[in-house]
């Protein structure tokens, strides 16, 4: 298998590389910044791609929008992130489509070498390497971004009588409650869907189909 290295740390870069050409491995190429990545994959055309998250320039995400871009600009070549870290932004985008050729691991939790080498020839092959944490984190965060459960139950029911079409003085008296206090609850219903302060009545449509593809 043709693998291209991208880590910032010298030690690690190295450490991989005799590990993995130790193990029968053919690696065409290691650098340490996430634009030299973009390059190498380019000129070999390799099976792999091992790239760390944090490296230059910013050492924040590059690594991973790097990989993102060589999943859309070359998809036959496989990606194994390796990250101290689930970085959940750019991770989610990654494995929102097709996972297979895809891996995703935990540098600390990586106890085994046969472990890791299997799971760079599964990737390499197509298949898909996560560590269990990984998906853990990304499910939990999934479920936080669902906006409509921001809503307090009050707030769904005023929104769900928005759904069917009441307006905010009939709501009011459906629930029994001043026209105020409507207002108010229809003010946060907005806030929490983070529905921006346009047209009101924009919103209020916007709020509703939020509603309804809950439904």
């Amino acid at each position: 298998m043709r693998i291209v290295i991208a880590e910032d740390s010298v030690l690690l870069r190295a450490g991989l590389t005799r590990l993995l050409v130790d193990a029968g491995e053919e690696v065409v190429a290691t650098v340490g910044d996430a634009e030299a990545l973009l390059d190498v994959v380019e000129r070999h055309a390799p099976d792999l791609a091992v790239v760390d998250v944090r490296m230059p320039p910013t050492h924040t995400d590059d690594g991973l929008r790097a990989a993102l871009h060589v999943r859309a600009r070359w998809p036959a070549v496989g990606i194994l992130v390796l990250s101290q870290y689930v970085e959940e932004t750019y991770a989610t985008e990654l494995l929102a489509g097709d996972t297979g050729g895809l891996g995703y691991l935990l540098k600390d939790r990586i106890a085994d070498v046969g472990d890791f080498l299997g799971a760079v020839r599964r990737v390499g092959d197509g298949g898909t390497a996560l560590d269990p944490e990984v998906v853990a984190q990304l499910l939990a965060r999934s479920r936080r971004r669902d906006p409509l459960d921001r809503l307090s139950p009050r707030e769904r029911e005023v929104l769900g009588l928005m759904a069917e079409g009441r307006s905010n003085g009939a709501i009011a008296d459906e629930l029994v409650v001043s026209a105020g206090a409507v207002e108010k609850h229809v003010s946060n219903i907005f806030t929490k869907l983070d529905l921006p302060p346009t047209d009101h009545g924009h919103r209020r449509v916007l709020a509703v189909l939020r509603w309804l593809e809950e439904g």
